[in-house]
């Protein structure tokens, strides 16, 4: 398979994000409505404030996955991001081929999923201030969100990095309203309020904190964004590195306070379990209510989804370049390779996952996450730390401007977090992960044998 089309493809986009663009895109994914929407649902897993520690596990996840990330994003900077990793690691014509195709796979789901995640939680603080909405009424805030995100991202580069950081500082004004009002109103009795037995171990507790680390994985879930948009960043092997390690780092303090700040001002046993309680949809605005009032509370929910369409935003623009890459290189549809004529963006990829997001916010936001998370880990999490160890193996000359830390732990720290949190997942969700594995293998063989191609016909086989 020739590289030129690629190569000539790819030359088109231009390289305008640099430090501070690419880590408010990662930034705005990852804060974004995560916090704000999922607080109850974290507390619910265990019943009680002890689930934070699914957060200190989510991080002790994510902070090594970052290096993988920053290792493959800095190597081999190109839209299209782990579909790229994973096709080159385990060989561009073999076993390669199978990877970026389950990658696309699950992608086709997983993705629309967590940017409808994002629609969802809009949908749900929407509620605070449009009293009496109906079920109804709510999925259609939902999908009009996700259709005026099409309409703004349906623009040139220039544009997007300048609104990008727009919506990076109404996130990081609304965060900073949450940790300052917590701060000063800050009660240690109802935030460490533990239930009695809280902390005693069993298969239960285990199981608990493993879907609790999920729901901390799902807030985290952005860090890497900036590699999905490589070819339009510029010095990626310094910027990528340094974008992704301090969007983890920084998120990490951002969440723990910002967490703290709402328990330590609503009891949790007002808003859990969820399903009991109507108002935890819009928990941080109850937060605000207390102590400052309705017309307050009203004027900070807008924040909250300025906050919410920024993450949004940050998604569907990074993802609409995964199909274009594989398009490219024929490994999807090539209508999704195509850019715009004259703005110079895949805009047929861009609608597509736009819809198919859409479509997903119609489901509820724990079905959402938990899909999401399962259908993601098998392939891309743990196929990336695999990828890092291969090409370190098979390519060591692979110029490298960013080489992981005290490599391979941090490699096998995320391997084993992974799978922690692949088997304390819910039958449904492993069945879901496992199912949809199965399928994409047997829809590429189906897919090869059609075009001939490996494994069962002759082919260049690359070393």
């Amino acid at each position: 398979m020739t590289k030129s089309p690629e190569k000539t493809e790819h030359a088109h986009l231009l390289r305008r994000f640099g430090l501070v663009q690419a880590t408010a895109l990662n930034m705005s994914n990852m804060i974004g409505i995560g916090p704000f929407i999922t607080i109850p649902l974290l507390m619910s897993t265990v019943g009680g404030p002890q689930a934070m520690l699914g957060w200190f596990v989510a991080i002790l996840i994510v902070i090594p996955d970052g290096m993988v990330w920053s290792e493959l994003g800095a190597a081999m900077p190109g839209s299209g991001g782990s579909y790229l990793y994973l096709r080159e690691a385990f060989g561009r014509e073999t076993f390669g081929r199978l990877m970026a195709f389950l990658f696309i796979w699950q992608f086709i789901l997983s993705g629309p999923l967590e940017i409808a995640s994002g629609y969802i939680g809009f949908a749900h603080y929407a509620k605070y201030i449009w009293q009496g909405i109906t079920p109804a009424q709510t999925l259609l805030v939902a999908a009009g969100v996700g259709v005026v995100n099409i309409l703004l991202l349906y623009r040139r580069i220039t544009f997007i990095g300048r609104l990008t950081v727009s919506l990076w500082v109404g996130t990081l004004l609304t965060t900073l309203a949450v940790v300052v009002t917590g701060a000063l109103h800050f009660d240690p009795k109802l935030a460490f309020d533990f239930p009695p037995g809280a902390f005693k171990f069993s298969t239960g507790f285990l199981f608990g904190i493993g879907a609790a680390t999920r729901i901390g994985v799902y807030d985290y879930l952005g860090y890497y964004d900036v590699c999905y948009i490589g070819d339009e960043v510029k010095e990626p092997g310094r910027v990528i590195p340094r974008s992704i390690i301090i969007s983890v780092l920084a998120v990490a303090v951002i969440y723990f306070a910002i967490n703290l700040s709402i328990i330590g001002v609503v009891p949790w046993r007002d808003f859990v379990p969820v399903a009991t309680h109507p108002d935890s949809d819009y928990v941080v605005s109850i937060f605000m209510e207390r102590i400052y009032g309705s017309k307050v509370a009203t004027a900070f929910t807008l924040m909250v989804l300025w906050t919410a369409f920024g993450s949004v935003f940050a998604l569907l623009l990074g993802y609409s370049r995964i199909p274009y890459a594989a398009a490219l290189d024929g490994y999807f549809f090539k209508a999704f390779g195509r850019l715009h004529p004259t703005k110079n963006f895949p805009h047929v990829s861009l609608v597509v996952i736009g819809l198919i997001a859409i479509v997903c916010s119609f489901f509820p936001l724990d079905a959402v996450i938990n899909a999401l998370i399962a259908t993601r880990i098998l392939v891309q999490f743990i196929g990336q730390v695999f990828a890092v160890i291969l090409l370190r193996r098979r390519a060591p000359e692979m110029p490298r401007p960013y080489r992981m830390w005290l490599y391979p732990v941090p490699a096998l720290a995320a391997l084993v977090g992974w799978v922690f949190i692949f088997i304390t997942s819910d039958l449904y969700s492993i069945l879901l992960g496992l199912v949809t594995l199965v399928l994409g293998v047997l829809c590429f063989l189906a897919w090869s044998w059609r075009l001939r191609r490996w494994p069962f016909a002759p082919h260049e086989i690359e070393t």
